[in-house]
């Protein structure tokens, strides 16, 4: 089955969406931001990528319309929160008008609905959106690396994902060089079932094929972690690379931007083991996870086992999540089982 036409909605949604984030994060003001109850910051852009991401797709596929999104109004609709809202709904108008394929004005309680439309508890049966607005919204307030990540689920399964990545340079990027000023930046990565994976410029221009890294040999990789010390346990991160004689230090970036990265060859690992008791959250992973795997690479959780998205809002998995190429994932899967092992056996 060809999902051609939920992907190129995804692309445009995601991108328009990616403009509005880079406008907001250009002129970050501190009233911007609001503090979950988590301590994760939200911000403007956070919600106004959500809402317009929302509307966009619905104004594609009204029929069914099923949205699992991380954001909800709540915090907004509450007393003092007006201003924020209007300035989000004049940031999701102004995305809007820019496009020019859409002649209509949200009114705030339009914007507040389409924040509203991401509850979907998914699940395995039928069509359902997943979205993180912004993923890495510490790295996005920090002006750092961020993803817009979407999906489509399609019984269960992920059949398509788009990755739209500001921040991060065109060309490949090592620990060295990922802050470079003169680089280029902007990616959209996208990958549907069975037809590999794409990057291209987030204006939009010429479009290449993207493969994991071929590297055998993990001396020779390098790999990728999470910024946030809660996402992944560095220690431990460290011991697996020990164990495999990885040289190279660590690259540490926010998001799912890392998806994107070793889906091109960046880096040839990514190990995300959190903290007993973080559950992973569904759209922390969907998008990123086709776009590594429809470009030659592994994705599975700390016991092996394929990622499940037909589980509702939640990965329930094998203590985190490991992903390489082809070749490199039967040593990288037996440094990770005796490393956990390792620290078990010494609490």
């Amino acid at each position: 089955m060809s999902y051609d036409k939920e992907l190129a909605a995804a692309k445009k949604a995601a991108s328009l969406a990616a403009r509005l984030c880079q406008k907001v994060q250009k002129v970050l003001l501190q009233s911007d931001v609001q503090s979950k109850n988590n301590r994760s910051p939200v911000t403007v852009a956070d919600y106004g990528s959500q809402a317009l991401v929302s509307f966009l797709l619905q104004q594609e596929f009204p029929a069914g319309f099923s949205l699992i999104a991380e954001e909800d109004s709540k915090d907004l609709r509450k007393d003092g929160a007006q201003e924020i809202v209007e300035r989000i709904t004049k940031l999701v108008n102004d995305s809007l008008t820019s496009d020019g394929s859409y002649s209509v004005t949200l009114s705030t309680e339009d914007v507040l609905k389409a924040i509203d439309s991401g509850k979907s508890e998914g699940g395995s049966e039928g069509r359902h959106w997943v979205l993180d607005p912004i993923d890495g919204t510490k790295g996005f307030l920090r002006g750092d690396q961020y993803a817009v990540a979407l999906a489509l689920l399609d019984r269960g399964k992920v059949v398509l994902g788009v990755l739209a990545c500001p921040n991060l340079p065109l060309t490949c990027i090592s620990g060295a060089d990922r802050h470079s000023p003169n680089n280029e930046v902007g990616c959209l990565f996208f990958a549907e079932v069975g037809g590999g994976t794409y990057m291209q410029p987030l204006d939009g221009s010429s479009t290449v094929k993207v493969q994991v890294s071929a590297v055998e040999n993990p001396e020779e990789a390098s790999f990728f972690e999470s910024y946030e010390a809660a996402h992944s346990m560095h220690d431990l991160s460290s011991l697996i690379a020990q164990k495999l004689g990885v040289k190279a230090p660590p690259v540490r970036m926010d998001s799912q931007v890392k998806y994107g990265a070793l889906s091109r060859g960046d880096g040839a690992i990514y190990i995300r083991l959190p903290r007993k008791g973080y559950r992973e959250k569904i759209w922390d992973h969907a998008a990123g996870s086709i776009v590594v795997s429809e470009a030659g690479g592994v994705v599975t959780d700390a016991a092996g086992n394929p990622l499940d998205f037909s589980r509702g809002r939640y990965l329930d998995l094998d203590t985190g999540i490991i992903v390489t190429n082809q070749k490199l994932m039967p040593s990288l899967f037996k440094a990770v089982r005796e490393s956990l092992e390792e620290k078990a056996l010494s609490l």
